[in-house]
């Protein structure tokens, strides 16, 4: 190039070459500097393509990054829409518990305010029920007190009771051996009823009709009297029995009664007469046929109605004082 312009230069005027050389230097320094600059610019351009591809490496990662954000967030966007699906679902059934827990509530306020009434009334009748276990509690005690003196009175009666059955069972004793001649001749003693009675047949103490006493049912009659004279406490009931046959005597004698009576008043008086036997232990009555000890229409039937009893009795003054004062 320096050959050409120096073969140019020869070929030219000075003025044309100065120019040319003036050019020349100008295009040397030029191509220098742009040497430079390109040596520049290419150290740019390698630092920019190094920067580029950090860039792109960069972007590249920005980009999976970017795609792995967009994947979370569209998760996370599913997510947040079934979270709230979810919490309006929650919401719709915390609202229906509620609706429930508010039914409930006044079902179970109902239900207790009528337990509590319930209660209430249990609670009164189970005081009532006290007050009236203690009222029977009270009344029991009175009551066992009663008892214990009613046991204390019974044992005092039961104790004359058997006092007066001793008294009985003696008297029973010493009539029979009073009478004992007399047991097969129409009389006899027994007890009945907590009583002595001593039952004489009409042929021991009456003829047929009569009032009058024979001899032999006047001795009866008489130890009888002795025995009644050494015990005072026993008071005497003396009954006329007759049988079923009608009467066809005359005079004061009208009927079987008449007979009864008339034949207790005779016995009566007898003991009286016989003893000192106080007329107001003994008392006399008839009863005619009326009260039969044997119902037939037989010789023996009717000749068993025909009697005189003499009911000893010990007299219970001291059980009817007992009895009184309760």
């Amino acid at each position: 190039m320096v050959t050409a312009f120096a073969a140019l230069t020869g070929c030219v005027p000075g003025r044309i070459h100065d120019e040319l050389k003036a050019k020349y230097t100008d295009c040397t320094t030029e191509n220098a500097k742009l040497k430079t600059d390109n040596s520049l610019l290419t150290t740019d351009k390698n630092e920019c393509e190094e920067d580029a591809k950090k860039a792109k490496k960069i972007t590249n990662e920005l980009v999976r990054d970017t795609t792995i954000m967009g994947n979370s967030l569209r998760k996370i966007t599913n997510n947040y829409d079934q979270l709230n699906k979810t919490y309006d679902l929650l919401l719709a059934k915390n609202k229906e518990l509620l609706d429930d827990n508010e039914r409930d509530t006044k079902t179970l306020t109902g239900q207790l305010f009528t337990s509590q009434k319930d209660l209430q009334d249990k609670e009164d009748k189970l005081k009532k029920l006290e007050k009236e276990l203690d009222d029977k509690k009270v009344n029991l005690d009175k009551m066992q007190g009663d008892l214990v003196e009613q046991q204390k009175k019974l044992d005092q009666l039961q104790s004359i009771l058997d006092k007066k059955d001793s008294t009985v069972n003696a008297l029973k004793r010493t009539v029979t051996d009073a009478l004992t001649g007399f047991n097969n001749n129409g009389l006899t003693v027994e007890m009945r009823n907590g009583k002595v009675y001593v039952s004489m047949d009409e042929s021991l103490l009456f003829a047929s009709g009569s009032t009058k006493i024979d001899a032999k049912g006047a001795e009866a009659i008489k130890k009888l009297a002795k025995v009644l004279e050494e015990n005072t406490d026993i008071n005497v009931m003396v009954e006329g029995h007759t049988d079923d046959v009608p009467m066809r005597g005359s005079g004061d004698i009208k009927d079987n009664w008449d007979l009864s009576v008339m034949r207790a008043s005779t016995v009566t008086k007898l003991l009286v007469s016989s003893a000192k036997v106080e007329p107001l232990r003994i008392t006399a009555s008839g009863h005619g046929e009326f009260m039969p000890l044997a119902t037939g229409k037989t010789p023996e039937a009717r000749k068993k109605n025909r009697r005189t009893e003499i009911i000893l009795t010990p007299k219970l003054d001291e059980l009817f004082r007992v009895i009184e004062n309760n």
